[in-house]
């Protein structure tokens, strides 16, 4: 009995098995026969020449990707047909199956490739009165006798307002709903909208015609009340809520295309409850990636096809950069929700605040001193532990003494980790060498985000156009009161700042004349 049991366990084992899930949009792949319905400059053979030589290093450029990614499942977008898609898997035999997807009329649509037996697609049809776009294609897949649905977006781009974006994911809404509550789904693809899209949308006039509602945060609920789901709290909701993995990466991060010096989201993968309930498909929490080689990636920048003038030059891949998940259909890597916050630091260290994106309950924080007070802001650290930064909420607190507080709300600020709301539970006295938890600029990397928020002090460089310039770098210096400022080429000697990050940057902030020393 017990040999014919270890078979069978054994058997179960062998079946169930790991897979990954890449999402590309390769910018624009055209090939060489006229449609009529190309892009001016993918016309093919007119002067902006888009002919055989540029057709095979772009195409060439896009299976070396698809090669060295290796997902199981790769969704696409903005593949002009599904001959395209053909010659892809011709010349990458390992994906036996594909799937595509487009309007008759328009210019590009989207598919998938893939290791994973497809079972069958299907059309979500998003129509306008004067624009066409593309389909949202649902495809089923079957794994180890477990069916799972992958659903590829491409959401209109942002040159039309956000209410374009809500009717996509209001149809998407309606057909998930329509599914039995455990079904195991995925959303992938190029939502054109940024994981936080409702943090940003009132910055912007011309898109924000929904009084800032947005598709991908409000509809999908992938925020409730102005929160994100998050691990902690995916499967209290009783409605259809969702999880963003751009989650799973630090802020600094999140980034799958950068336009105009921003990093942005647009491409996302996006899983319910549902794969985190333990049952057939779970998806293998932190997993998820940006895949950016050098080759991609460089200098800051992504390698995205190149043209002059709206000529093709032959060089680059896109404007994109392609995200990766992996799920698993294996009993052993369930429970994975369970295992994250076993791993989780002491719930009474700052570090703690820094592994999450919101707080369901509130965190003690024992013994944490103020190093520095600037009118109600102030910076908190612990021995031994991390600083973090309080905006105009500290006015109860002294600077060199400290606290036990209880923390109930924490936020990013455009990346600077802050803690929002507080009341403080004891008051333990005066702490005399405050000054000794400052460090040294000379003792740290300033580039390493571990030191955000931090004191710095003894920093010596010259500052210059809006940066200080030390040691072969540069660093961004800030003051509220540009008058402050030093002049041009002047050396300094920064004797206190805050170490902070905004908009992609690190950054040194400076909050009273007096911190500096000019020579």
């Amino acid at each position: 009995m017990y040999k014919f049991l270890f078979i069978f366990l054994l058997t179960i084992n062998l079946f169930s098995k790991d897979f990954t899930l890449a999402s590309y949009n390769v910018e624009n792949l055209f090939d060489l026969s006229k449609q009529n319905t190309e892009y001016k400059e993918y016309i093919p053979n007119t002067t902006s020449k888009w002919n055989q030589k540029n057709f095979n290093i772009k195409i060439d450029n896009i299976l070396k990707v698809l090669k060295d990614i290796d997902a199981d499942i790769i969704a696409l977008q903005e593949i002009e047909n599904k001959k395209l898609i053909d010659s892809i898997i011709k010349r990458l035999p390992q994906y036996k199956y594909s799937s595509f997807s487009k309007y008759t009329n328009s210019s590009i649509g989207l598919g998938f490739i893939s290791k994973i037996q497809i079972k069958n697609n299907k059309n979500i049809n998003i129509k306008f009165a004067k624009k066409l776009y593309r389909p949202i294609l649902e495809t089923t897949f079957e794994l180890d006798n477990i069916e799972f649905k992958v659903f590829n977006n491409h959401w209109p781009s942002k040159r039309v307002p956000e209410s374009f974006r809500i009717k996509f994911a209001k149809k998407l809404f309606d057909r998930l709903s329509s599914l039995p509550k455990d079904y195991d789904y995925i959303l992938v693809g190029d939502f054109n909208s940024n994981y936080n899209e409702y943090k940003t949308i009132f910055k912007e006039k011309k898109l924000n015609n929904t009084l800032g509602i947005t598709g991908i945060n409000h509809v999908l609920n992938t925020t409730i009340n102005k929160r994100y789901i998050t691990y902690d709290d995916i499967l209290t909701y009783k409605k259809n809520v969702h999880y963003n993995l751009w989650l799973d990466v630090e802020y600094y991060g999140r980034f799958s295309n950068i336009y105009k010096g921003r990093n942005n989201t647009p491409d996302n993968i996006i899983i319910p409850k549902s794969l985190f309930d333990n049952k057939k498909i779970s998806y293998i929490t932190k997993s998820f990636k940006v895949f950016k080689p050098k080759y991609l990636y460089k200098n800051n920048k992504i390698i995205r096809w190149k043209m002059n003038k709206k000529v093709h030059i032959g060089y680059g891949f896109s404007d994109h950069l392609p995200i990766i998940a992996t799920f698993s259909t294996s009993k052993s890597k369930r429970n994975l929700i369970k295992k994250i916050k076993n791993k989780d630091e002491v719930l009474d260290k700052i570090s703690y605040l820094y592994n999450k994106e919101k707080l369901v309950n509130d965190i003690l924080l024992n013994n944490v001193i103020v190093i520095y007070k600037n009118k109600n802001n102030a910076i908190i650290k612990q021995k031994n532990n991390r600083a973090i930064y309080l905006y105009n909420n500290a006015q109860d607190l002294s600077l060199g003494f400290s606290y036990n507080i209880k923390v109930s709300k924490i936020k990013n600020y455009n990346g600077l980790k802050e803690i929002d709301k507080f009341t403080i539970k004891k008051y333990n006295g005066k702490y005399e060498k405050y000054k000794e938890l400052h460090l040294s600029a000379n003792n740290i990397n300033l580039f390493d985000l571990k030191n955000q928020n931090e004191i710095v002090k003894d920093l010596k460089g010259t500052y210059k156009k809006g940066y200080l310039y030390f040691k072969n770098k540069k660093i961004k210096l800030y003051m509220k009161n540009k008058k402050d400022l030093p002049k041009n080429n002047t050396k300094i000697i920064i004797k206190k700042a805050h170490l902070g990050y905004y908009k992609n940057k690190i950054q040194i902030i400076i909050y009273n004349k007096s911190d500096i020393n000019v020579n």
